[in-house]
């Protein structure tokens, strides 16, 4: 099992296609700190978002509260700013994988205290600064499941 987690989301259709891909993939998804949307029931319920109970989500406070429920948990910090990829990342079960708000990304210092924990998926053209939050999260999460051997248990 692994989890994704996102901090301090702020576009909604992305949150709710990262809900999606982790219902769809028995993943836990971990919101930290204040969104820019509303997430209960009702609010869902009016986005259509009809899969919402399949989702298994956990609300924190910010990232110490969100590192001391999963005590047994690597956290993964994915940024445009680090040097390894992804691809080159061992990944094991119950890493969890850590996404920054769209517009500003994960902070600077919380980078480089973690430096040999942060991941980039590298992009071919560099005039392009960064993919969507959610392509970004399917593409992270699949080599992760890709590499436990869960895409064959269905």
């Amino acid at each position: 099992m692994f989890h994704v987690a996102l901090v301090e989301p702020e576009i909604p259709p992305n949150t709710g296609n990262v809900a999606r891909l982790c219902a769809a993939t028995r993943t836990t998804l971990h919101v930290v700190g204040v969104t820019g949307f509303r997430l209960d029931d009702r609010a869902v319920r009016r986005a259509g978002l009809d899969y919402w109970p399949e989702v298994e989500l956990h609300r924190h406070r910010d990232l110490e509260a969100l590192e001391a429920a999963l005590p047994g948990s690597r956290l993964l910090y994915f940024t445009t700013k680090a040097e390894r990829s992804y691809a080159e990342w061992a990944f094991e079960e119950g890493d969890c994988l850590v996404f920054g708000p769209e517009t500003r990304g994960l902070p600077e210092a919380l980078l480089r205290a973690n430096w040999e924990r942060c991941l980039t998926i590298p992009m071919r053209n560099p005039r392009v600064r960064s993919l969507n939050l959610a392509t970004s999260v399917a593409v992270a999460l699949y080599e992760a499941l890709r590499q436990a051997g869960d895409l064959e248990r269905g």
